[in-house]
């Protein structure tokens, strides 16, 4: 098979490049508007997946990393240490909650879940118990590496590769109604022995379609392990850092896992960084002076100096800036868009999560991820010089807390046009 000639050499992710779908060059950007080679500013209004929750190029991050890059730029973190992480773990044993007392570095959402697991799997080796299986949660998303695949929904994202995937527990989605059968199902898995860990997205399922749950449930979901000595891990890597209107999506259960994963927002969405907190416990269970039992997992750019600047800085601005006034402010307004659109019969389900928004589209598709909506939607709202990422029929609202009056209007009214058009 031929291929038509392409004009780049990128190989770009979730991208079909048989679709010729074009694909913007963008040359600058500041707060919620990206600027474009041919001239276009586009309101960037899913944070550029999920990340950048103070806006593109906050000027104090900037800065951060600028005077960073004139001290140290790399360092192997093995047995080393510098100045800007002992300030991140410094700050996030501060202000995550004070069980969390170790701090491990990696690089994206996907390396943070498969440390946790690690973490997990290792604490029970280390118990002597024979404690290997993991539960999740269907509809889930913890990210693409195989590890992270093996805890997230089976389907189109990782068909070609289920031989390689281990097996796991599974708990329904807890729908509307429905939540005593997750509960019930979670309590008889627990109730094999073997379980070592439960890994679910607190009060949200993003990339399962925006699905939110409540933190009753969850709240329940961590009694449930409690009781049986399952570990809780949180995969807070989108719902971290404010998203849901809480620093963590946990909070609104009033509940504090074993294991928490953080990436996305952890640098204000500039470089890519991530950690695993753990408990004391967990630590300890690691902790011997024999090298054999040391905890194995590193990168080469594990706790890379300027990205633990940037993300040093985004602790000082959650620590000088008034950031949860703005989350309430976005949560508020994306509330208020929401009760207007969602009334009109061409949508369903519309929902809201602090700073999220999302509904579903009425569609004569299959629905879920792959219905043909998806990429028509994402034309005709790129045609409107707006980035927004519908998954499936579900159009998701998802800015960064900077993100103006007149520009979310515009998001809003885009996908009111949409409404019209499709």
């Amino acid at each position: 098979m031929t291929l038509p000639p392409a004009a780049s050499p990128v190989w770009h992710p979730f991208t079909q490049h048989g679709l010729g779908e074009p694909i913007p060059l963008v040359t600058h950007a500041e707060g919620a508007l990206l600027h474009t080679a041919d001239g276009r500013t586009v309101i960037d209004a899913i944070s550029s997946w999920w990340v950048t929750t103070h806006g593109h190029c906050h000027p104090r991050i900037m800065a951060a990393v600028a005077e960073q890059a004139q001290k140290l730029d790399q360092l192997i973190f093995a047995g080393w240490t510098h100045e800007p992480a002992e300030q991140v773990a410094a700050g996030l044993t501060a202000i995550m909650p004070s069980e969390l007392t170790r701090v491990f570095f990696s690089d994206s959402g996907s390396t943070s879940v498969e440390v946790a697991l690690k973490m997990a799997l290792g604490y029970w080796h280390a118990q002597g118990e024979a404690r290997h299986r993991i539960v999740v949660m269907e509809h889930s998303y913890h990210g693409d590496t195989i590890g992270a695949m093996s805890v997230g929904a089976r389907g189109v994202f990782n068909q070609p590769y289920a031989p390689l995937l281990f097996d796991v527990g599974r708990i329904p989605y807890p729908a509307a109604g429905a939540e005593q059968d997750t509960l019930d199902a979670l309590e008889a898995l627990c109730r094999e022995g073997d379980i070592a860990a439960l890994i679910l997205e607190p009060l949200i399922l993003g990339s399962g379609g925006m699905l939110v749950y409540g933190p009753e449930t969850l709240r329940a979901m961590r009694e449930i392990c409690s009781k049986y000595g399952v570990l809780f891990i949180a995969d807070e890597v989108m719902t971290g850092w404010g998203r849901t209107g809480t620093l963590l999506a946990c909070e609104q259960a009033d509940i504090v896992p074993d294991i928490l994963c953080l990436s996305k927002g952890l640098t204000g969405g500039s470089l890519p960084l991530a950690v695993t907190m753990a408990t004391e416990e967990i630590f300890a269970a690691h902790w011997s002076t024999d090298r054999a039992k040391m905890f194995f997992h590193s990168s080469s750019y594990t706790a890379n100096p300027l990205a633990c600047a940037a993300a040093a800085a985004n602790l000082a601005i959650w620590a000088d800036e008034p950031v949860r006034e703005c989350i309430d402010d976005l949560a508020r307004r994306q509330s208020a868009w929401l009760e207007k659109l969602g009334r009109f019969c061409h949508f369903d389900n519309p929902r809201t999560l602090g700073t999220i928004a999302a509904l579903d589209m009425r569609t004569m598709g299959t629905g879920g991820y792959m219905d043909s909506l998806a990429p028509e939607l994402m034309a005709f709202f790129r045609s409107r010089d707006m980035l927004l990422r519908p998954l499936g029929n579900t159009v998701y609202v998802m800015p960064p807390y900077c993100i103006t009056d007149d520009q979310l209007d515009d998001v809003w009214n885009a996908i009111g046009e949409a409404v019209v058009s499709f």
